[in-house]
């Protein structure tokens, strides 16, 4: 359905969901897959073989191994740094005092393209922090390209604040509750 409305951008945060619809939608060769949760360094392989974009690097570790899984035949991978814009343990991400280290340690890397930074802010109905968490992540951007990157991606804003996080930047909003519905709650056995 939203691919006969012309959508091509999807994503997933779960690896074997991730897998399952990349081979699913397979004979659909124009999609663009974005892999967005937590990567785990013993499933890269199968990210740096299928997705298009990662949008949560979160340690040099990671970023290694998909730039080594990454094919010489296979355009660079795009990559944003993940950011832990409000400090929540429960997060993952770098700190803004991390991310030029990883940032610059990255963006060395081949096989991949570091093109910008993402966050999932702190669910609030607060829009003056929110605002806060957005502006802190448009001006690291800024911070990093002064220091010689050229990065033009913000991945930041979800179905509830995504008018706020493109006001403050963002270039890369997930939608996907708005488009598909909450996620089913996980029952345990």
């Amino acid at each position: 359905m939203f691919h006969a409305a012309g959508q091509r951008a999807f994503g997933e945060n779960y690896v074997q969901e991730f897998t399952g619809k990349v081979d699913q939608l397979a004979d659909l060769a124009d999609l663009e897959w974005h892999f967005i949760g937590p990567l785990q360094r013993n499933k890269t392989r199968v990210v740096a073989e299928r997705a298009h974009w990662v949008h949560a690097i979160d340690r040099l570790l990671i970023a290694e191994r998909l730039s080594q899984q990454r094919s010489n035949e296979m355009p660079a991978l795009n990559v944003c740094i993940q950011i832990n814009v409000s400090g929540e343990e429960s997060k993952s991400g770098v700190t803004a005092a991390q991310a030029p280290a990883l940032a610059h340690a990255v963006a060395a890397l081949p096989g991949i393209q570091l093109r910008g930074l993402m966050c999932i802010p702190e669910p609030t109905q607060d829009a003056a922090e929110l605002g806060r968490q957005f502006s802190q992540m448009q001006d690291l951007l800024a911070t990093l390209n002064t220091q010689g990157l050229a990065l033009d991606t913000l991945s930041m804003g979800m179905s509830a604040d995504l008018e706020q996080a493109v006001a403050h930047g963002a270039t890369l909003v997930r939608i996907g509750t708005a488009l598909f519905g909450a996620r089913p709650a996980k029952t345990t056995a």
